[in-house]
């Protein structure tokens, strides 16, 4: 008794020790397929309960590994219609406010229903009482097609990185795939940059348009400071209007007409 007391206690110390993580770049290949494989590579799950309901027996929600060489994870809602599923990322280092959280989703056919995604910081991974909701929820209604989502993830002293997954019928199963967690300058490995030295822009002195110098672009994307999309578009000519925007910090990302992106941040007053 005593020897299994003594490795329970080294294991939970190693457990407890483990290095906080400062970026996030999964995607799952390396995961064991399967519905019950969680926690895995410092990913954890917590799921909605089996509903009581009339009929055949109950099926429970999961948390499901799925694919071949290119996997996904998926919550699967079973005969539980409405309540929620988490996935947790590993142990981060508590968010300063720099970094974006990038991941792509898409609803899995035959999902009778559609899902939302909340993206969240959490205390306690074992615990979604502590689960912070950060910018809006994602709505994922089409079967097939991949939503890319980006979220400014803000400073806080939480240090899990969370999904949390409603659907609105049973037998609804949404995927995610791609998750980065890092700043706006190292996005990813398909990801081509450019300097801010190559893009130049200003707020003009009526705060109505941004005022670009330098290469062409061909899409321009807004993103509130709690990682909300509140405009996108083409520029004219030189000149991005943002009269409808209210004051505040955005985090902005450019296209060129070559396909690099960068991306910045600014202040309207």
């Amino acid at each position: 008794m005593k020897l299994k007391l003594l490795l329970g206690t080294l294991m939970f110390t190693a457990f407890t020790a483990k290095a906080q993580v400062p970026t996030i770049h999964e995607n799952f290949d390396n995961f064991t397929i399967g519905n019950t494989t969680f926690p895995q590579f410092g990913w954890s799950a917590v799921v909605a309960p089996i509903l009581s309901v009339p009929g055949p027996p109950p099926v429970s929600p999961r948390m499901i590994v799925a694919g071949t060489t290119n996997k996904a994870v998926q919550s699967y809602s079973g005969t539980n219609p409405t309540d929620s599923s988490y996935l947790i990322s590993p142990q981060i280092q508590a968010p300063t406010g720099e970094k974006v959280l990038k991941f792509a989703t898409t609803l899995v056919a035959p999902s009778p229903g559609t899902a939302t995604i909340q993206v969240g910081l959490a205390s306690n991974p074992a615990d979604m009482s502590t689960f912070v909701p950060v910018g809006d929820p994602v709505n994922v209604t089409q079967i097939g097609v991949i939503q890319n989502i980006s979220v400014n993830i803000p400073a806080s002293s939480a240090s899990y990185i969370v999904f949390k997954f409603t659907p609105t019928a049973v037998h609804t199963a949404v995927q995610i795939d791609d998750v980065v967690y890092d700043t706006v300058s190292s996005l990813g490995v398909s990801d081509k940059t450019y300097s801010k030295d190559d893009i130049k822009f200003t707020v003009n002195s009526d705060n109505t348009s941004l005022e670009f110098r330098g290469k062409d672009l061909k899409k321009i994307q807004i993103y509130s400071s709690v990682g909300q999309k509140v405009t996108e578009g083409k520029p004219n000519g030189q000149k991005f209007n943002i009269s409808t925007l209210q004051t505040g910090i955005y985090y902005i990302t450019m296209e060129s007409i070559e396909g690099k992106i960068i991306q910045s941040k600014f202040i309207k007053k």
